[in-house]
């Protein structure tokens, strides 16, 4: 399993994404700055890995305080906002918050030794949850897949974005050791790459048949019959099923809902935000233009080019075939199902 994550001797051990697949290099953070700007950044990405990390990331501001116990209140909040300012997208940074403030809120009245221990092992529950989770939603997943299928993704839902596993990589994980997968398309996912740079190298670890495509051959894939079945992972997904995942992933529906590929999206329950009614209502993170001027500092076009740079879209629920949980793969109509398995 690849370690993507660790909290060890109060530090926050991260495997640094960016520099894949060329180096694996693990860096330690002793702060909860360190650990936000390592979010921020792409060195830690993936929903549910993001969120994981936040947890121990305000486990670890924790258990560097040294301050005054009727002070901790005021510097908690100003960690956790910290933490929350990272990511707007992702829904699974939020989850994870929410469990360590639940966590807090219940214990606010022990002594602050004893309060840390319980932050820190409720992001050590997630961690191990999460890998648990992974693992069912590929049992689950599987089902869906017939022998010798030819399945097509886009950026990295494996163990890279998780604590282990996957979810649609997890999918996969799990069919090709039923023997079900006879190759794996992975889209290149511009403009940061996670496609070639990291689902590419991850599905190799694992000797799983991989084929690079460019985002844009997609649809000439499907068109010559070479695609099975689209599975994709996610950020945050609506009450109604509509799903925010990587810039790209509402072009591949569209393309497989003309070709009649199955689509599906795979993610845990953690990901399905129930506040939200529809897609039109998820916050769409726009970074930085450089990450589409150049890749790793070599420009591709003029300097000064005006850049549109969203890192999501959103696709609709009436473009998903399925969604797949930890719970089971539930199918439209999705307002229902989704709140079923709640």
């Amino acid at each position: 399993m690849i370690n993507t994550v660790a909290y060890e001797n109060d530090q926050v051990i991260v495997l640094n994404q960016n520099l894949l697949p060329d180096k694996i290099v693990y860096e330690s953070y002793t702060s909860v700055e360190e650990v936000a700007e390592a979010i921020r950044t792409l060195k830690v990405r993936g929903a549910p890995l993001i969120g994981v990390t936040a947890a121990f990331g305000l486990a670890l501001g924790a258990a560097r305080y040294s301050g005054r116990a009727e002070e901790f209140t005021e510097y908690y909040s100003a960690i956790r906002s910290q933490l929350a300012s990272t990511r707007p997208t992702a829904v699974n940074l939020f989850w994870a918050l929410q469990r360590m403030d639940r966590v807090y809120q219940n214990n606010a009245h022990r002594e602050l030794a004893e309060l840390k221990e319980l932050l820190l092992n409720e992001a050590r529950c997630m961690f191990e949850e999460d890998i648990q989770t992974n693992q069912l939603i590929g049992q689950h997943g599987a089902q869906l897949l017939q022998e010798s299928s030819r399945v097509l993704t886009i950026c990295n839902a494996g163990a890279l974005a998780t604590c282990g596993y996957g979810t649609a990589l997890g999918v996969i994980r799990s069919a090709y050791q039923q023997e079900k997968i006879a190759k794996v398309w992975a889209c290149e996912t511009r403009p940061v790459l996670q496609g070639a740079r990291l689902t590419v190298w991850e599905l190799m670890q694992d000797q799983i048949p991989v084929a690079l495509i460019t985002d844009n051959m997609a649809g000439y894939i499907m068109k010559l019959g070479k695609v099975d079945a689209v599975i994709v992972g996610a950020d945050r997904i609506a009450a109604n099923g509509d799903t925010a995942n990587k810039i790209g992933t509402y072009s591949l529906a569209v393309l497989a809902h003309h070709h009649g590929i199955p689509f599906y999206v795979a993610a845990p329950q953690s990901t399905i935000d129930y506040s939200i009614a529809s897609g039109q209502d998820i916050p769409i993170e726009e970074r930085d233009p450089e990450e589409v001027r150049s890749v790793r500092g070599v420009y591709l076009t003029v300097k000064e080019a005006e850049v549109f740079n969203p890192a999501f879209d959103v696709t609709d629920n009436r473009l998903i075939t399925g969604i797949i949980t930890e719970k089971g793969v539930v199918f439209p109509p999705y307002e229902k199902s989704l709140r079923e398995r709640n």
